[in-house]
């Protein structure tokens, strides 16, 4: 497939609809038929703010090379390797073989399905290019720019919710270690709950930090997480957890002041070697235990929320939709993702359990190089077309893995939540013990080393 009559669109507009030519495009498919559509257009969004519109008419056949062909046409002077993709919470989903282009597309049609089902306009299916960028301007980081939308509200709702808040929260934000005054912003990491994540140095320390700065006009379920994540970041104390120094108030905006991990997210490490990844798994099993031995719930173990650095540390952080549980069970059901364990896909009681299986299927994917089972993603935003108790959970390659680590992704994503590991089950299982040696100096390498590439990379 090639282009058919490619539009560029201004950075001053965003268009409202896509045509197939200039008209509204509509996919009239039933839940198994969207990938039989005659057209689908791909909006290609460009660094500068504009956008180009391709037409595909054979979605089936698309393959990435196309796509990467079509890229160029667009991006002429930059090399793109890559592309990504938004999935239901905002962040930013790699693509970089026909496999993972076929998740994508999945996860799109789920999307149009459920658009249908609502009666809504169906939007087009947006990418954004990852081109090689001169070194000065590349972020090495390689952290998420996470999306969320932002409405308009009223900075009262938000002053309600602190007036309700614990006298905790009141006291993080009335103890003056961190003010704007002190803080010079350096380079933006990315975007997360309504807010801008920027890397930025403290004067009086002589730190450097992470500093999410959130606007107060956004929704009221945001401003809830916001609370939820500063009482969990002012809790808790654990050298797997991601440091907090701090909040303040300016104007209309909250920030909030967090230690900067220089190596970023895991999700941007593809396949990691299963002796860094035992490390890894060790910090990451002790960090969740420390949190539940608080009653704290997790809720969104996924790679992208394990963070490590060049002195071989991961920790935890992205702590929007925690909760604290009551009797070990929790049933409010908080958004989706392809992360989420059985119970919670289907609505059903879920505790400590669940988190187990987001850490099993993380780690399977951070193995693998890629999310386990991919067909999952076609219906995880429309969860009535999908029962995920039909599908086997996945087993890792017999022969590429040792027999420790493919028995603790087997536990780990039992269907029955019962039968997956307890906390110590986790921290006594062999694989665990095999790497709890506190050798941070294997991550530390490994993290130095995959930099450096992505580095050379952004040379050439």
């Amino acid at each position: 497939p090639g282009p058919a009559g490619p539009a560029r669109l201004g950075p001053a507009r965003r268009p409202q609809h896509v045509s197939r030519g200039a008209g509204m495009l509509w996919l009239l498919c039933g839940p198994c038929g969207a990938m039989d559509s005659q057209a689908l257009v791909i909006r290609i969004k460009i660094p500068d703010g504009a956008a180009v519109d391709w037409t595909v008419h054979s979605a089936p056949q698309l393959l990435f090379r196309d796509v990467l062909d079509v890229i160029g046409q667009v991006l002429p002077d930059a090399t793109t390797t890559a592309f990504e993709y938004e999935d239901e919470d905002g962040d930013r989903i790699t693509v970089r073989s026909d496999e993972e282009m076929k998740a994508m597309l999945s996860y799109y049609y789920s999307t149009v399905m459920e658009q249908q089902v609502n009666g809504q306009l169906i939007e087009p299916l947006q990418i954004y290019p990852r081109a090689c960028k001169p070194p000065g301007k590349r972020n090495i980081h390689g952290l998420k720019v996470r999306i969320s939308i932002i409405v308009s509200g009223k900075l009262d709702g938000f002053v309600m919710l602190l007036k309700k808040s614990s006298a905790e929260l009141k006291k993080i934000l009335a103890n003056g270690q961190m003010n704007e005054q002190d803080i010079r912003y350096r380079d933006i990491l990315g975007h997360g709950n309504g807010g801008t994540v920027y890397k930025a140095y403290h004067v009086r320390s002589g730190k450097i930090l992470a500093v999410k700065v959130i606007p107060l006009d956004i929704t009221l379920e945001l401003q809830k997480q916001i609370m939820s994540e500063l009482e969990i970041l002012y809790k808790c104390d654990s050298s797997y957890i991601i440091g907090f120094y701090g909040a303040f108030f300016v104007e209309n905006r909250i920030s909030l002041c967090t230690e900067f991990m220089d190596g970023g997210s895991l999700d941007v490490y593809r396949k990691i070697p299963e002796h860094v990844l035992g490390r890894i798994a060790v910090a990451v099993v002790k960090g969740l235990t420390y949190l539940w031995s608080l009653k704290i719930l997790h809720r969104d173990v996924k790679p992208s929320n394990m963070l490590v650095n060049t002195r071989g540390q991961v920790k935890l952080c992205d702590f929007g939709v925690s909760t604290q549980l009551v009797n070990s069970i929790a049933k409010t059901y908080v958004g989706t993702n392809a992360y989420m364990a059985p119970e919670r896909i289907s609505g059903e009681q879920y505790g400590i359990h669940s988190d187990v299986w987001s850490l099993g299927i993380s780690f399977m994917e951070l193995a693998l190089g890629r999310f386990p089972y991919p067909q999952v993603r076609l219906f995880i935003t429309a969860v009535c077309h999908c029962d995920i108790h039909s599908y086997e959970s996945p087993v890792l390659p017999a022969g590429e893995f040792s027999e420790p680590f493919v028995h603790f992704i087997t536990q780990c994503m039992k269907k029955q939540p019962k039968e997956r590991p307890a906390p110590e089950d986790l921290m006594g299982h062999p694989f665990v013990v095999q790497y709890n040696d506190g050798n941070a100096e294997v991550v530390s390498m490994w993290v130095c080393r995959m930099l450096e590439e992505r580095r050379a990379q952004g040379a050439q």
